[in-house]
């Protein structure tokens, strides 16, 4: 979930909380812990089941397998009434916060299982593109695309950079492949709270907004959509869809500014692999079966 309770800051916010080594450790057991939960749920994401059933399935691993508890339960940020789910779903031309209920998954979906626990205080958040049975040429490339600007963006953390550098590697990315960027959807940072500063943007200049320091855990979490960047809300208050109808897609990692690169938190057995270009980037020791370390 990357709801700030407002649109993303243009200019200047406050400055990003720096996590001590014993924080840290707490978010890495939460972001393995919030992964897992994608890889739990991930055979049951077929054609016939509800995004309400997905819901009851995540709720109960996250609570009594665990021993978790789901963020987005009654969240609500100013403005919003409570969310009433423990995960977002979010199919087809749904952006983000797409609330799980009677809904069935039809062959062809693509939806977004976005999970945010709680464990010992510490949040860890991530969120993943399924498809349900085989989707169209265009809802796979849209999906594969996305991932690959995440991690795009991902490549761009490192302390001494900045985090207009995240979005400035997304934005053209994805324009370039015929794509859009949603603006008024940011990734955030992440600890005690669910949501703290600083705001990361999928879009903008190199060389722009705060520094990056090591200590720095934030969400990297990019809604690239078919057609058009413009979205509207739904009448529950919290579903956000694309406004031309067109499909959309977001993949989401929380990472670590390192004091020499980045780490992401939020990587478990079944973490789909990062893109070959991730990796042909940096040496073979640096992807780790528990997390994705640049060094």
């Amino acid at each position: 979930m990357d709801l700030l309770g407002h649109g993303p800051m243009l200019g200047f916010s406050m400055p990003a909380a720096i996590k001590t080594p014993a924080e840290i450790d707490g978010m890495r057991i939460a972001g393995r812990l919030a992964a897992e939960v994608l890889d739990f749920i991930t055979p049951y994401v077929v054609p016939g089941v509800t995004t309400g059933e997905l819901d009851r399935l995540c709720h109960e691993y996250m609570v009594d397998v665990q021993g978790c508890i789901p963020a987005p339960l009654n969240y609500a940020p100013p403005g919003y009434k409570p969310y009433p789910k423990a995960i977002c779903t979010s199919v087809n031309h749904q952006v983000c916060h797409g609330i799980p209920g009677p809904r069935v998954l039809k062959s062809g979906d693509i939806v977004n299982l976005d999970i945010t626990v709680i464990k010992d205080g510490w949040h860890g958040d991530t969120s993943r593109m399924y498809f349900a049975g085989e989707p169209s040429v265009a809802a796979r490339r849209l999906c594969e695309v996305t991932y690959e600007c995440m991690w795009k963006g991902i490549l761009a953390v490192r302390p001494g950079g900045h985090l207009g550098d995240v979005g400035a590697a997304i934005q053209p990315y994805a324009e370039r492949h015929g794509f859009s960027v949603v603006r008024e959807f940011c990734g955030h940072g992440i600890g005690r709270r669910f949501h703290e500063e600083p705001q990361v943007l999928h879009y903008g200049k190199a060389g722009t907004l705060e520094p990056l320091v090591a200590g720095m855990i934030f969400t990297v979490e990019p809604m690239i959509n078919a057609g058009r960047r413009e979205i509207r809300e739904m009448a529950d208050g919290w579903t956000i869809v694309t406004k031309d109808h067109s499909l959309s897609a977001q993949w989401e990692h929380t990472v670590l500014v390192t004091p020499t690169g980045f780490e992401v938190l939020t990587v478990s057995a079944l973490t789909p692999p990062a893109p070959a270009f991730v990796t042909q980037s940096t040496s073979p020791s640096a992807v780790q079966p528990a997390s994705v370390a640049v060094v």
